[in-house]
C-alpha cells in the first residue's frame, strides 16, 4: 500500500483541462493515402474531430475533441494548460453537443436523492457546482495516485483507490475512475487493465507494449508514451511518412510546440527529433531531393518491433469507444501491414 506521505509528495498531475479545445487545423488535402476523402473523414472521426458538411470544398477543419479529458487541473503551470491552444486567437470553442460533461449522470443521481427536500430548487445550482469541483479534485487525485503506482511498478485495487483517494465519494467511483483512466491513456500513454475481476485488481502498464516511457527516474518526471503514440498514428495516417510540418501541426493541437517548454514533455523538439530518434522509435531524415531542405518522420525499427499499425488503430478506437473496422480505410491499411509482417 502507498503511504499517505508518498501519496502527497508526488507531483500533482495538473493534466486534465475541463475542455480540450483545438485550433483550426489545416488538413493537407493531398494527405495520404491518396487524398481519399473517406480516409480523411475516418481519421477525423477517430481523433474526435468535427468534419464540416462542405469538407470537400473547405480545407480548414474546425476541430475539438468530443469527450476527452473533461476536467480542470488543480494547478495550472505557468506555461499554460497541458492540452489546448496557447493562443486565444487560434482557439475555437467546441459545440456544446460535442462536449458532454461526464459528471452529469453522477450529479443527476445525487440530485435525485434530494427530492424529499420541500424546496429542492434552493441552492441546487450551487450544490451541483460544488459537486463538479469535488469530482474534478478526486479525478486529479486519482490520476496522481495512479502515476505514483506506475512509478513504483505496483498494481492497485478498487478497494485501495476507494480508501486512499475516493473516500466519501465512493458512489461516484465509476465515473471518476473512467475519466481518470482516459486521462492516463491519452496524456501519458498508460493503460489501466483489470487483471482480477473478482478482486477488482488493476495493472498499470505502458500502452501498446512499448517499453520506453521517457521518464528520467525522478518523482517529477512524467511518462511521455502518449505523445509517441500520437506521432506514430500521424505517420500511419499520412502513409508511412509525415512531414515535419504535419507532425508539429498535429502536436500543436495538444498545446505542444517545438520552441516551447512543456511541463510534461520537457523540450518537445529535443524529445521528438533527438530522444525518440535515439531510442529508435522514430526516424527523422531530410526528404530526398528537397531544396530547401525539408524533413520527415517515419516509424523507427523499435516501433516496428514493439507495436504495429493495427495495435495503434485498436488503441485509439478503443479510447474513442468504437471498433477498428469502423474506419475501413485505416483498417485495411493496418490489415495489409499485418499480412506483410506475417510473410517476412
Amino acid at each position: 500500500p502507498v503511504s499517505p506521505h508518498h501519496q502527497t509528495s508526488a507531483h500533482p498531475p495538473a493534466c486534465c483541462p475541463r475542455k480540450i479545445m483545438m485550433p483550426h487545423f489545416q488538413w493537407n488535402q493531398s494527405s495520404k493515402p491518396g487524398g481519399d476523402p473517406q480516409a480523411k473523414r475516418e481519421v477525423l472521426d477517430l481523433m474526435g474531430l468535427q468534419v464540416p458538411a462542405d469538407e470537400e470544398k473547405e480545407a480548414t477543419v474546425t476541430a475539438s475533441f468530443s469527450t476527452l479529458i473533461p476536467t480542470i487541473p488543480r494547478e495550472v503551470p505557468a506555461a499554460g494548460p497541458l492540452i489546448g491552444p496557447q493562443s486565444p486567437q487560434r482557439a475555437s470553442s467546441p459545440p456544446a453537443a460535442m462536449a458532454p460533461n461526464p459528471w452529469s449522470q453522477s450529479i443527476e443521481g445525487s440530485s435525485s436523492q434530494r427530492e424529499e427536500d420541500p424546496f429542492p430548487w434552493h441552492n441546487l445550482e450551487d450544490h451541483e457546482s460544488l459537486l463538479r469541483n469535488a469530482l474534478d479534485e478526486k479525478m486529479a487525485d486519482l490520476v496522481q495516485f495512479l502515476l505514483l503506482k506506475y512509478r513504483m511498478r505496483e498494481p492497485t485495487t478498487k478497494a485501495e483507490m476507494l480508501s486512499s483517494v475516493i473516500k466519501n465519494y465512493w458512489e461516484h467511483f465509476s465515473v471518476i475512475f473512467n475519466v481518470a483512466t482516459e486521462c492516463m491513456q491519452l496524456v501519458f500513454g498508460i493503460d489501466i487493465k483489470e487483471v482480477d475481476p473478482s478482486g477488482h485488481s488493476y495493472a498499470i502498464t505502458n500502452a501498446l507494449d512499448l517499453t520506453y516511457d521517457g521518464m528520467l527516474g525522478d518523482d517529477q518526471s512524467m511518462p511521455k508514451t502518449g505523445l509517441l503514440i500520437i506521432i506514430l498514428f500521424v505517420i500511419f495516417m499520412e502513409g508511412n511518412s509525415a512531414s515535419s510540418e504535419i507532425v508539429w501541426e498535429a502536436l500543436s493541437v495538444m498545446g505542444v510546440y517545438p520552441g516551447r517548454e512543456h511541463f510534461i514533455y520537457g523540450g518537445p523538439r529535443k524529445l521528438v527529433t533527438e530522444d525518440l530518434v535515439h531510442e529508435q522509435y522514430l526516424e527523422y531524415r531530410q526528404v530526398p531531393g528537397s531544396d530547401p531542405a525539408c524533413y520527415e518522420f517515419l516509424w523507427g525499427p523499435r516501433a516496428h518491433a514493439e507495436t504495429s499499425k493495427m495495435k495503434v488503430l485498436e488503441y485509439l478506437a478503443r479510447i474513442n469507444g468504437s471498433e477498428p473496422r469502423s474506419y475501413p480505410s485505416l483498417y485495411e491499411e493496418a490489415l495489409r501491414d499485418e499480412e506483410n509482417c506475417a510473410h517476412v
